[in-house]
C-alpha cells in the first residue's frame, strides 16, 4: 500500500514531467521563430527537423531527469526541488547540445535552446505544487483509509510521524493500542491509546479501521499471536514493521526470495549496473587524467629522484573493499625508513621526515597522482572513502562504531569528508559520518559533483601536510 501509492505518485509526476518536455521543446521553437525577441535572420526551418530532434531529447531526459534525484523526495515543496530541477535540466540540455553535433550538417538555433531551459524549468516547478494540490483532493489527508497503530513504544511513535510526514499516502491516524492497559487514554504522538492488545477486534470495528500497523519492539513480539488472532475475522489490512531499525544501515533493504521474505540488514547500492557504470567512469576517468597530467608526472618524478636519494614511488599497505589489503601508490614525500623510525602515524604540520619538494607535493596533494594507476588495476575508485593504514584501522575499528561500514565500497582517490575538510589529522567521527553518508547516498552524479569540487575544495587543505 505505501509503497505503491508512492510509486504511482512518482509515476504521475514522471509522466507530466516529459510531456512537460514536449511542450516546453516545441513551445521554445514558436517562441524563437513565430515571437521572437531577436530578429530571425536564417529564415524558419521547418518543423519537422526540430521533431526529429525531439526524439533525441525526450530520450536524454527520460534518462537524466530520475538521474539527477528528481523522483527522491516527490512530495518535496518548490523550494527543496528547485536545485534538482535546475540540475537536470542543465544536464540534460548540456547532452542534447552535445548530441547536435553529430547531427551535421543541420543546423540548430541556440536561442531554442535557451527558451526550452527556461520554459522547462519553469513548467516543472509549477507543475509540482499543482500535482499536490489534485493529489490532495483525490487523497485528502485524515479522511484515506483509517489507520490503528498497535504499539505504544518509540517504534509505533516514529511509524505516525512518518506516516504524517508522507501526506502522498492520504492516511487517517486513529490511535494506539497499548500492551499496559495503565496507558489506555494517553497520549502518542498527539494521538490517543484507545485499548489493549486484547481489544484489538473490538477498537477495529467500534473505528471502522481498515489498516492495522503493528509496530512492537522485540521484547513485546510474545504478544503477537494474540494479536493476529484477534485480527483473524476482521477484513483490515494488516502490516507489521520489525523492530530492527537500530540495526539498519547503508542501503537496508526488504526483499521477496521463494516466498520468504528476507530483511537486509545493510548493502551497497554499488550492486549491477550502478556498479558497471562506476567502473567505467573509473576507468575512462583515470585514463583522461594519466593522459593530462604525464607530463606533471614525469617532472615530479625527476624532482624526487634528484632532491633525495630513494625510489620515485612510495608503496604503502592499505585497507580497501571488503577489508582486503592493496598496496596504494604516491610519490615519495618523506625520507627512506622515516616510518620505520616513528611506525605508523599520522603526517603533522613541519614533520622533519617531509624531504623539501614532499612538503610542497602533500601540500598541493601532487603526491596522490600515481594512484590513478590503482583505479585502473581496479583496487580503487575515482571517489570514496579514503584508504587508511591497517595498523590504524585496528585502533580505529574498536573506538568508532560503524567504522568498517566505510570498507563497502572500494576505497577513492577524493571523497566527501575530503573535500568538506575532514582529511589527514581531523575528527575521526566527522570522517566516518561523511564516508557513510557518501555511501548511503550514492549516485553518479554525486561522484561526479565531488570530482568537480576537489580541485577547490580538495587539493589544498589546511590538514594536507
Amino acid at each position: 500500500m505505501f509503497q505503491q501509492r508512492l510509486k504511482f505518485f512518482r509515476s504521475i509526476l514522471y509522466l507530466g514531467d516529459l510531456a512537460l518536455v514536449g511542450l516546453a521543446w516545441f513551445g521554445a521553437y514558436f517562441l524563437r521563430f513565430y515571437l521572437p525577441i531577436l530578429p530571425v535572420t536564417k529564415g524558419i526551418p521547418p518543423l519537422s527537423l526540430y521533431i526529429m530532434l525531439f526524439l533525441l531529447v525526450l530520450a536524454d531526459f527520460a534518462v537524466v531527469l530520475p538521474l539527477s534525484g528528481l523522483y527522491r523526495r516527490p512530495w518535496a515543496g518548490t523550494g527543496h526541488a528547485l536545485w534538482p530541477v535546475l540540475r537536470g535540466v542543465l544536464i540534460g540540455i548540456v547532452v542534447a547540445v552535445t548530441l547536435t553535433w553529430f547531427l551535421r550538417p543541420y543546423d540548430f538555433s541556440r536561442l531554442v535552446f535557451l527558451h526550452f531551459f527556461v520554459l522547462l524549468s519553469a513548467g516543472l516547478l509549477l507543475y509540482r505544487p499543482a500535482l499536490r494540490h489534485f493529489w490532495r483532493r483525490a487523497y485528502p489527508e485524515n479522511a484515506g483509509e483509517r489507520v490503528l497503530i498497535v504499539g505504544s513504544a518509540e517504534l509505533a511513535a516514529q511509524v505516525a510521524e512518518n506516516i504524517k510526514k508522507n501526506p502522498v499516502l492520504g492516511l487517517s491516524l486513529v490511535g494506539f493500542l497499548a500492551r499496559d492497559e495503565k496507558k489506555v487514554g494517553s497520549q502518542i504522538a498527539g494521538l490517543t491509546v484507545l485499548g489493549s492488545f486484547a481489544q484489538v477486534a473490538d477498537i477495529v470495528a467500534q473505528q471502522h479501521i481498515q489498516v492495522v500497523i503493528i509496530a512492537l519492539p522485540l521484547g513485546a513480539h510474545e504478544s503477537l499471536p494474540v494479536i493476529l488472532e484477534g485480527l483473524s475475522e476482521e477484513l483490515v489490512d494488516v502490516r507489521i514493521v520489525p523492530d530492527l531499525y537500530r540495526f539498519m544501515s547503508l542501503g537496508s533493504t526488504v526483499e521477496s526470495f521463494e516466498g520468504m521474505p528476507i530483511i537486509g540488514l545493510r548493502g551497497s547500492r554499488l550492486e549491477g549496473w550502478p556498479r558497471v557504470l562506476k567502473r567505467v567512469m573509473d576507468v575512462t576517468g583515470s585514463l583522461l587524467f594519466v593522459m593530462i597530467f604525464s607530463p606533471l608526472m614525469a617532472l615530479i618524478a625527476i624532482g624526487v629522484k634528484l632532491s633525495s636519494p630513494g625510489p620515485v614511488l612510495y608503496r604503502q599497505k592499505r585497507m580497501g573493499l571488503d577489508g582486503v589489503e592493496f598496496e596504494m601508490y604516491k610519490f615519495r614525500t618523506m625520507r627512506v625508513g622515516a616510518e620505520a623510525e616513528t611506525g605508523p602515524v599520522w603526517a603533522k604540520p613541519d614533520d622533519p621526515r617531509r624531504t623539501r619538494l614532499g612538503a610542497i607535493l602533500r601540500r598541493t596533494s601532487l603526491d596522490e597522482l600515481p594512484q590513478f594507476f590503482n583505479v585502473l588495476s581496479g583496487e580503487m575508485s575515482l571517489v570514496g572513502p579514503r584508504p587508511e593504514r591497517p595498523e590504524l584501522i585496528t585502533q580505529f575499528r574498536s573506538q568508532i562504531p560503524g567504522y568498517m561500514l566505510r570498507h563497502m565500497v572500494k576505497a577513492g582517490i577524493t571523497g566527501w569528508a575530503q573535500i568538506n575538510g575532514w582529511r589527514g589529522n581531523t575528527d575521526l567521527t566527522k570522517r566516518i559520518e561523511h564516508d557513510l553518508y557518501y555511501i548511503e547516498n550514492w549516485s553518479l552524479f554525486f561522484d561526479i559533483k565531488i570530482i568537480l569540487l576537489t580541485p577547490f575544495r580538495g587539493l589544498i587543505n589546511p590538514h594536507a601536510y
